[in-house]
C-alpha cells in the first residue's frame, strides 16, 4: 500500500490574483485521489512544511519586476534550513503579472535550482495588464481560461506525484 503524496502550494497575493490562481491549482490537485494538497500563504510557510512535502507549487505576483516581498521572505527563511534536503523533488511556478512576469519566474527558478528541484513545466505567467497605480492596486479578477490553466498545472503536478513519475 502506497502512502499519500503531499503537494505544498505556497502563495502570496496582495490584490487577489495570485490567490485565485493558487486556489485553482489546489482544486486541480484535489481531483487526484492519492495526493493531499496543502495551500499555505507564504508568511505561514516554513522549512518543515517543505521537508514534509513531495512536490511544490510556488504562486505569487511579480512586484517591481521581482518576486513579491513576502514570497521572497519565505524563500529567504527556508533556503538554508532545507538546502541539500529537497534534491530531485518536482515543482512548478505560477506568476500573476501586470505586464511581464518573467523576472519573477527566473528568480524562483534560480532558487529552485539551488535546492536541486526538478521543474515539471515552464512557469505559467498570467498577465493582468495592470499598468497604472490604480490598476495595480485594484483587486484582480483572473479569467476562467487562465484559472483553468492554473487548475491544470495543479492537477498535472499532483498526478505526477501520485504516479511517481517525477
Amino acid at each position: 500500500m502506497s502512502t499519500m503524496k503531499k503537494l505544498l502550494i505556497v502563495y502570496q497575493s496582495l490584490t487577489g490574483g495570485a490567490a485565485q490562481m493558487a486556489h485553482a491549482a489546489a482544486a486541480g490537485a484535489a481531483d487526484v485521489a492519492g495526493v493531499a494538497a496543502r495551500l499555505v500563504q507564504a508568511p505561514a510557510a516554513g522549512p518543515q512544511m517543505l521537508l514534509e512535502s513531495d512536490g511544490y507549487l510556488f504562486v505569487c505576483p511579480e512586484n517591481l519586476a521581482a518576486v513579491a516581498g513576502l514570497m521572497k521572505d519565505f524563500f529567504d527563511r527556508c533556503y538554508y534550513p532545507v538546502l541539500e534536503r529537497l534534491n530531485g523533488r518536482p515543482y512548478a511556478t505560477l506568476i500573476c503579472a501586470g505586464s511581464d512576469g518573467s523576472n519573477a519566474a527566473r528568480q524562483i527558478e534560480r532558487i529552485a535550482t539551488g535546492w536541486r528541484l526538478k521543474q515539471i513545466a515552464p512557469p505559467l505567467i498570467v498577465c493582468t495588464h495592470a499598468q497604472t497605480p490604480e490598476q495595480i492596486l485594484k483587486p484582480k479578477q483572473i479569467g476562467a481560461v487562465d484559472l483553468a490553466r492554473c487548475r491544470e498545472v495543479g492537477a498535472t503536478l499532483a498526478a505526477g506525484l501520485e504516479l511517481d513519475i517525477y
